[in-house]
């Protein structure tokens, strides 16, 4: 591995000097027909430009011309990796794009599925054994052959963004398209947003009397689908800003929060329970001590008036 990265140093080397060898012997020409007399002499000789027709394009070609007479034998499979990367870098953009679109709100496994799968493709023909035309891998030579590894390194990223956001849960296999749990869900909850905009200006009462049974049905199928673990991004952002909505509009307390009401109230109560309890048996406690007392007084007295007598 440490012979091939120092290869790969040279060669970069190499390369780059033939740019600069490239470029300089443009600029000498252009010298040679912009400049004459004083103009040329006092002209710094370390002086280089680049002309206006270098650009990327025209140094994508000297690339691959400089690859060529490197390596004439791979310039075929040189062509496939180059073409490849060139995929990578648009297809990477396009999903990159899609994220920041739909990021707010969230609606990301809805709209970008398509440009995952095609970020996911072109990624597994670079990583792929199988060699292309010219019998030349592009595995090594884009992915492992420095130590940046920028592409693994974006790819991930994308992947770890599309994982933690679960949507394979929402998507049929392969993601090829939205599951039919998914797609009804989000018909109903469609439905219940119409009707809070429908009751939106009027009476908040009205709002929470019409939408409920819409709404306790989005509920019941958030709660099924949550049970499943078939639930994604999308679909938990969405509850969450449903639930806010309704929350806002109406004050009824849910179902769910009854059982935490009656456990509080009961807590409450406690310590008034024990101290009441505490103070009930201290009383009888004390009736029991003084009936002795009582009873042994009387008993003595009884004694004292059978003595006189």
């Amino acid at each position: 591995m440490g012979v091939f990265v120092n290869y790969a140093c040279l060669f970069r080397l190499l390369l780059w000097a033939n740019a600069l060898t490239f470029i300089t012997a443009v600029n000498i020409a252009s010298d040679a027909t912009e400049l004459s007399g004083d103009r040329a002499l006092n002209r710094p000789s370390s002086f280089i430009s680049v002309p206006h027709a270098f650009q990327p394009d025209s140094f994508r070609q000297f690339l691959t011309l400089g690859l060529s007479d490197a390596f004439p034998e791979d310039m075929e499979g040189t062509e496939n990796c180059l073409e490849l990367l060139s995929i990578f870098g648009q297809r990477y953009v396009t999903l990159a794009n899609c994220l920041v679109s739909y990021a707010r709100p969230v609606k990301v496994c809805q709209n970008c599925y398509t440009d995952y799968n095609n970020f996911e493709n072109i990624y597994k023909n670079i990583s792929s054994d199988q060699s292309g035309p010219g019998n030349v891998s592009c595995q090594d030579s884009l992915l492992w052959s420095d130590r940046l590894m920028l592409l693994p390194s974006l790819y991930s990223g994308l992947r770890d963004i599309w994982e933690s956001a679960a949507c394979t849960n929402c998507l049929t296999a392969y993601q090829m398209n939205l599951s039919n749990e998914t797609l009804n869900f989000l018909a109903k909850l469609n439905q219940s947003l119409i009707c809070f905009d429908k009751y939106q200006q009027g009476n908040h009462s009205e709002l929470c009397k019409k939408c409920k049974t819409a709404y306790k049905q989005l509920d019941e199928l958030y709660s099924k689908m949550e049970g499943n673990k078939t639930l994604c991004i999308d679909i938990e952002d969405a509850m969450n800003m449903t639930r806010q909505l309704w929350s806002k509009n109406c004050s009824s307390p849910r179902k769910e929060m009854v059982p935490v009401i009656a456990v509080s109230s009961f807590m409450l109560f406690l310590p008034i329970i024990f101290y009441l309890s505490n103070y009930l048996h201290s009383e009888q406690k004390k009736r029991k001590l003084i009936h002795p007392k009582r009873a042994k007084s009387s008993h003595s007295l009884m004694n004292i008036q059978d003595k006189f007598s």
